[in-house]
C-alpha cells in the first residue's frame, strides 16, 4: 500500500483525486493500493523542559540554562491532534511505501519528517516536490518523485531552527521574566521576536529624539522653469539673500544641454515579502492577512507556492509560459501582445542560479473563480505582475539643462517618455504611493546653448524631517535586509540570506509582537508599548536584540540548508550564548521590575513624527463612537454595508448584492461583543 502524507485536508484532496483514492474515509481518503492522509499543520513539536526534567517544571533561576543533552518531540496535547497523529500512525504502520507529499519548504519537511519519526515509519519514502496544486503539476509531480534524502539538509535546516528558538525562547524568557518582571508575569524573549521589536523601538526613539534642522536652498526662475543651485545650501537665511540680491541683476544663461535615453526594466515578479509589502501600501493589509489570502489562493489552485524569497523562475518555467498566458482569459487584452511575438527570456526573469526551493509566485493560469473581494484584488496583482514581466522596457529621454547667473551654477531636468512598454499596464502607477520626483518628470521648454535673459531667484527653506514610523511593509523590508535602508533591488536580493526570520515566518513574527502587547497599530504606523520599550533597554545582550547578528544566524541556518554549515555546530554555538547570557544577567541588579504590557498608549510619538501615512493629514483622530449593535460595524470589504449574524459566520448586509464578506464563528465565535468584531476586523485592515 503506497500513503501519500499531506499537510492540509485540502491538499489531500487534490492529491486525491489525482491518484485516484476516491473513498473518503476517517481521517484519509482510500484507493486501490493507495491511501491519502493529512497532518493538519503540526501534529507533533518539541519536547517542553517538564518532559525532560520534574526540575525544570518550576520556573527557577538555579536551573538556568535548560540544555538537554538531545531535544526530542511528542505530539501535541490536544485530542484532535492526537486523534488525527493516531490515524496516521495505524496508515504508517500498514505501508509499503510513503509519499512524503508536505509543503515544499523548510517547515513543511519538519512537519512530515517529525510525524514519520514518531509514528515508527521503516518503508521506503518518496518526495513529492511541486509548487502548484494543478491537476497537471500533481500530475508531474508523482511522475518525477525524488528521493527523500535529497531533501535531509532542508529537514536539519529546519530542526537546527526549532532547536534554536527553543533554546532562546525557553532560557532567555524565564530568565528576564524571573530576574525583572512583577510576579505572574512573562517577558517572552525570542530569537527572531526580539530584534524584531527593537527595531520599532530603535526607531521610535530616533523619532523622539530628532533635532529638525532648517537650511535654504537657491533656486531661480527662467522661462517659467525651475532651476535648482548645485552648491550648497545655506545654513543662514541671509547668506543665501545677500546670494540672491547679487544675482538678481545678473544675465542668466543657458551654459550646457543633454540629453539622453534609458530604459526602466518591468518590476520584478513577487517573492512572499514584497507581495506583503505591496498589499500594505496599497491596500493596509497587514502581513498576515496577505498571507493568509495568498496561501488560500494556493490550495484554490490559483497561484504557485507563496512562502518563497525569490522574484526569479527558473528556465524549465519558459516553455510553460505561453501557456500559462493563454489560459488567462480574462487578461486577453493583456496577454495577446505578448503572445503576438517570441516571449522574451530575460535574465530580470530567469535564472536558475536565483533560485532554490521554489520560483517566484506566479498564476497558474487557471480560471480565477469562486473566490472574494480580496483574493480577486491579490490575484489580479499577482497576474498584472507576471504579464508585466514579458512587456517591453519604458523607454524614456532624459534631459538635463545647465544655466549660470554671475558665477552660480544651475541645474534643471526633465523625463519625456518615448515608448511606455509596461508602464501601459499600470496606467496609474505614478501615484501618490510611488516615490517620484515632480520636477524630474517635467516637461521643459526648448532651450538653446547660448541664450540668456532675465531670472527671477529666491530661496527656499527645508527642514530636515525625522525618520518614519515603521509600517508592516516597512518593517518586512527591514526584517529582510537586518535592519538596513536599502532600495536597490539587486544589492537586496543580495542581502536576503542576512535577513531576520523566514518570509512564511516573519508575519507570525508581527502578529506576536501584537499578542504580546510590545506594539501597537496606530492608524498604519507600529508602535511600541511601553512594555516593549521596557523590555529592549532592560536587555543588555545586543546578541538577543540585535538585527545583524540574528541575521548572521539566518545565513547560517541557510547555509545548513545548502550543507555547508553543520546542524551540531549551530546548536553548540547557541547553547555557549544562552549560558553567556545567563551569566550575565545573573550578575546583574535584580531590582529593577518590567510592568506588564497594558492597553496600548495613545500616543507616544512626539509631534514631530510622520503618524499619517494613512490619510495624508496630521489631523486629531476623532473620538470613536461605542459599538453596542451590529448594525454599527460597517463591513470592511464593500463599505455599503453592516455586518449580519449567519448560522456559522458574520456577514454582510449587502450580500444579496454581491459582497462575500465572511468571518467565521472558528475565527470570531457566534456570541463575541459587536465592539470586539468591529476592533478585530480594524485591527486586520
Amino acid at each position: 500500500m503506497r500513503l501519500c502524507i499531506t499537510e492540509k485536508q485540502s491538499v489531500a484532496a487534490s492529491i486525491a483525486a489525482i491518484v485516484g483514492a476516491d473513498r473518503r474515509c476517517d481521517g484519509y481518503y482510500q484507493g486501490d493500493n493507495i491511501q491519502v492522509t493529512w497532518t493538519i499543520g503540526h501534529l507533533c513539536c518539541l519536547m517542553e523542559p517538564h518532559d525532560y526534567s520534574q526540575q525544570w517544571k518550576h520556573w527557577c533561576l538555579s536551573q538556568l540554562p535548560m540544555l538537554p543533552e538531545r531535544y526530542d518531540i511528542k505530539v501535541i496535547d490536544d485530542k484532535g491532534i492526537r486523534r488525527q497523529f493516531d490515524v496516521v500512525k495505524s496508515l504508517i504502520k500498514s505501508a509499503d511505501e510513503i509519499i512524503n507529499c508536505g509543503d515544499a519548504g523548510q517547515e513543511g519537511e519538519l512537519i512530515q519528517r517529525w510525524v514519520m519519526k514518531l509514528a515508527g515509519a521503516g518503508c521506503p519514502v518518496s518526495r513529492l516536490w511541486i509548487s502548484s496544486l494543478t491537476d497537471e503539476s500533481i500530475r508531474e509531480g508523482f511522475e518525477s518523485l525524488r528521493p527523500q534524502a535529497e531533501f535531509d539538509n532542508l529537514f536539519y535546516a529546519g530542526l537546527s531552527r526549532a532547536i534554536g528558538d527553543w533554546i532562546l525562547g525557553m532560557n532567555a524568557t524565564r530568565l528576564y521574566s524571573l530576574k525583572f518582571s512583577t510576579p505572574g508575569h512573562v517577558l517572552s524573549i525570542g530569537r527572531v521576536q526580539t530584534p524584531t521589536l527593537a527595531l520599532i523601538v530603535r526607531r521610535q526613539r530616533e523619532i523622539a529624539e530628532f533635532v529638525p534642522h532648517d537650511s535654504w536652498e537657491l533656486h531661480t526662475s527662467y522661462r517659467d522653469t525651475d532651476f535648482t543651485f548645485t552648491g550648497d545650501r545655506f545654513e543662514k537665511e541671509a547668506d543665501g539673500l545677500a546670494v540672491v540680491e547679487r544675482i538678481a541683476p545678473a544675465t542668466f544663461s543657458i551654459t550646457d544641454i543633454s540629453r539622453k535615453k534609458g530604459r526602466e526594466a518591468p518590476p520584478r515578479l513577487f517573492d512572499l515579502t514584497s507581495l506583503q509589502v505591496e498589499c500594505n501600501k496599497k491596500f493596509g493589509w497587514s502581513a498576515d492577512t496577505t498571507l493568509r489570502l495568498i496561501q488560500s489562493l494556493y490550495e484554490k489552485k490559483l497561484t504557485t507556492y507563496p512562502r518563497v524569497d525569490t522574484t526569479y523562475l527558473s528556465d524549465d518555467i519558459y516553455p510553460k509560459v505561453g501557456g500559462i498566458l493563454k489560459a488567462m482569459t480574462p487578461y486577453a487584452q493583456f496577454t495577446s501582445p505578448v503572445l503576438a511575438k517570441a516571449i522574451p527570456k530575460s535574465k530580470k526573469v530567469f535564472d536558475n542560479a536565483k533560485v532554490t526551493d521554489h520560483h517566484a509566485i506566479i498564476p497558474t493560469g487557471q480560471s480565477p473563480s469562486g473566490i472574494d473581494v480580496d483574493e480577486k484584488r491579490l490575484y489580479h496583482m499577482v497576474a498584472m505582475r507576471f504579464i508585466a514581466a514579458f512587456y517591453p522596457d519604458c523607454i524614456f529621454e532624459q534631459t538635463v539643462v545647465n544655466g549660470k547667473a554671475d558665477n552660480c551654477e544651475f541645474r534643471t531636468s526633465g523625463k519625456v517618455i518615448l515608448d511606455q512598454g509596461w508602464r501601459v499596464l499600470f496606467p496609474s502607477k505614478a501615484d501618490k504611493n510611488e516615490k517620484t520626483n515632480d520636477a524630474e518628470l517635467a516637461i521643459l521648454p526648448e532651450f538653446t546653448v547660448g541664450e540668456s535673459g532675465g531670472h527671477t531667484p529666491f530661496l527656499a527653506k527645508k527642514t530636515s524631517q525625522p525618520p518614519k514610523p515603521y509600517t508592516e511593509g516597512t518593517l518586512l523590508r527591514a526584517m529582510e535586509t537586518a535592519g538596513r535602508t536599502i532600495d536597490d533591488e539587486e544589492l537586496r536580493e543580495s542581502m536576503k540570506d542576512n535577513g531576520i526570520g523566514r518570509p512564511s515566518t516573519r508575519a507570525a513574527i508581527i502578529e506576536t509582537l501584537f499578542k504580546r502587547r510590545y506594539i501597537y497599530r496606530d492608524r498604519k504606523n507600529l508602535v511600541a508599548s511601553q512594555a516593549g520599550i521596557d523590555l529592549i533597554d532592560t536587555i543588555d545582550e545586543e546578541l538577543l536584540k540585535s538585527a545583524r547578528l540574528t541575521g548572521l544566524w539566518e545565513n547560517k541556518l541557510r547555509r545548513i540548508e545548502r550543507g555547508d554549515y553543520s546542524p551540531a555546530a549551530f546548536v553548540r554555538e547557541i547553547s555557549e550564548m544562552i549560558r553567556k547570557i545567563v551569566a550575565d544577567v545573573m550578575a546583574l541588579d535584580g531590582n529593577r521590575r518590567i510592568a506588564p504590557a497594558a492597553e496600548p498608549e495613545k500616543h507616544p510619538l512626539p509631534a514631530n513624527a510622520d503618524s499619517s501615512e494613512a490619510d495624508g493629514s496630521a489631523k486629531t483622530k476623532p473620538k470613536t463612537r461605542r459599538i453596542t449593535k451590529l448594525e454599527q460595524v460597517a463591513c470592511p470589504v464593500c463599505g455599503k454595508g453592516h455586518l449580519v449574524r449567519g448560522r456559522t459566520a458574520f456577514g454582510c448586509s449587502e450580500y444579496s448584492s454581491g459582497c462575500r464578506f465572511l468571518l467565521p464563528f472558528e475565527q470570531c465565535p457566534a456570541d463575541t461583543k459587536p465592539g470586539v468584531i468591529n476592533r478585530k476586523i480594524n485591527s486586520t485592515r
